[in-house]
């Protein structure tokens, strides 16, 4: 077919920024948008009446312990020039308020700029969240899921971009944008 005679060499795309003024378009050379990717742990205790956490092994505090620790990966593990955000969106846990939950379950996003800063961060979330776990007697399932890799403008491309983007809009009104996790 058409794509055997013609093989692809570049693809452009276009994305839509709220806040940028109208009839402007902008751009920027080398990482323009951070990989989106997605975590759920779930940590597996084992409940117990409020009165008696002796006899829980309390997966909430297990879920303290790991969300704090796991800050330390990007602040600790990450090389500062190498961006990365971890971000926990939501925690569920427990039912009553007299009763400690069998299980607690933590959601979120990791964002990067590069493959190799992706993979030791996901790597290192399992790795704290498993041996967090144990030290408390708890165990947890862990899913990571890779929605998509970063977006990275190379050079020559984003060049004939921004030069058809002036014929396009006026020279005036192409504006370099900041990257964007």
């Amino acid at each position: 077919g058409l794509f055997e005679r013609c093989p692809m060499e570049a693809v452009f795309g276009l994305h839509n920024w709220p806040g940028m003024k109208a009839g402007h378009m902008g751009v920027v050379s080398g990482p323009m948008m951070a990989s989106s990717n997605e975590f759920e742990l779930v940590i597996h205790g084992k409940g117990a009446h409020a009165a008696m956490p002796h006899l829980s092994t309390d997966p909430i505090m297990v879920a303290v312990q790991i969300a704090q620790s796991w800050q330390t990966i990007v602040s600790r593990n990450t090389s500062p020039l190498d961006s990365s955000v971890l971000s926990i969106t939501q925690i569920h846990s427990g039912s009553a308020t007299n009763i400690v939950p069998d299980s607690a379950m933590m959601i979120g996003t990791v964002r990067t700029f590069n493959i190799p800063v992706l993979d030791m961060v996901e790597a290192r979330m399992r790795e704290i969240a498993t041996h967090t776990a144990a030290a408390f007697g708890a165990r947890i399932d862990f899913e990571f899921k890779r929605n998509y890799p970063p977006l990275i403008n190379h050079g020559p491309e984003t060049s004939f971009a921004t030069e058809v983007m002036r014929d396009v809009v006026g020279p005036d009104r192409v504006v370099d944008v900041e990257p964007t996790m």
